[in-house]
């Protein structure tokens, strides 16, 4: 193989792969030019193809096996394509992950907007069952959980049993306050009014805490981040610098044990980064103050 061939293997790889994004044009659309007449045939804008609906569509983990593949071909080593097959579990792990994280923290805002707008409707004289009928919106950023405690407030069913059901869910802990709440003073609007107050500004306090304690964090991730790429930046430079860094790591004895010593000692410090992250005590979800 010489040295001329990585580079048309993945010129065709790319190809391949848009092709496969760009689709083409479907038979009913030629039929269309080819029966129209020449008035009614205009151009019409390039859409992408729709995600057959019936199959899953690819997430972002995906990238990592075309990734490994262009780094195999250009070391001739099937190791970095094994890599790449091998991390798109953990890298879908990691994605999940941050999609729960995020879905938890609007879910928590939405329990927060709930109170306060179900506190505004007491005060404007609803009584307790039509004040959370009226912040329908709110409860529906809920999910199913506030469905369930919509319909409990509307055929008269049991609130509370229905607001702590949907405590469940993860970030909706300040509906067990709520549930509190309304068991204790439900006969009173105004007295639940103040109550829910109270659980509002707890929850926000507690929300704060919280995006301290992440700006706090962010700058050890940050640090953590750049440490775990910077042997990618020396294999950059020194593929700039002529020295064929991925030759010596993937095809020599000598540069695979370094490289799996350096795996496992990247791997290992990474752990034990994310350990001392996770250790960080939390405040307490849900606390009534």
């Amino acid at each position: 193989m010489n040295a001329v061939e990585p580079l048309h293997v993945t010129a065709l790889c790319l190809a391949v792969a848009a092709l496969l994004l760009a689709g083409g044009d479907t038979g009913p659309g030629r039929a269309r030019l080819l029966l129209a007449g020449a008035e009614a045939v205009r151009p019409t804008p390039w859409r992408p193809p729709r995600w057959p609906a019936h199959l899953a569509r690819p997430g972002r983990e995906w990238i990592c096996l075309p990734a490994g593949l262009v780094l195999a071909v250009a070391a001739r080593s099937p190791l970095p394509l094994l890599a790449g097959a091998a991390a798109v579990p953990l890298v879908r792990r990691r994605l999940r992950a941050a999609r729960r994280s995020a879905e938890r923290g609007r879910r928590a805002e939405a329990v927060i907007a709930l109170v306060g707008a179900v506190a505004a409707e007491l005060r404007a004289g609803l009584q307790p069952g039509q004040a959370l009928l009226a912040a329908a919106a709110t409860v529906d950023a809920l999910g199913p959980g506030g469905t369930t405690v919509a319909a409990a407030a509307r055929f008269g069913g049991n609130v509370p049993e229905a607001l702590r059901e949907a405590a469940r869910a993860p970030g909706a802990d300040g509906l067990v306050g709520l549930a509190a709440c309304w068991r204790v003073t439900v006969d009173g609007g105004a007295g639940l009014a103040a109550a829910l107050d109270r659980l509002e500004a707890a929850l926000r306090a507690e929300r704060d805490q919280h995006e301290e304690l992440r700006a706090q964090l962010a700058g050890a991730r940050s640090t953590i981040g750049l440490l775990a790429l910077l042997p990618a930046f020396a294999l950059a430079m020194g593929w700039a610098l002529g020295a064929e860094p991925l030759r010596v790591l993937l095809r020599t004895p000598a540069g695979l044990f370094c490289l799996a010593v350096g795996g496992a000692l990247e791997a290992a410090g990474l752990w034990w980064a994310a350990r001392i992250v996770r250790a960080v005590p939390k405040p307490p979800a849900g606390a009534v103050r």
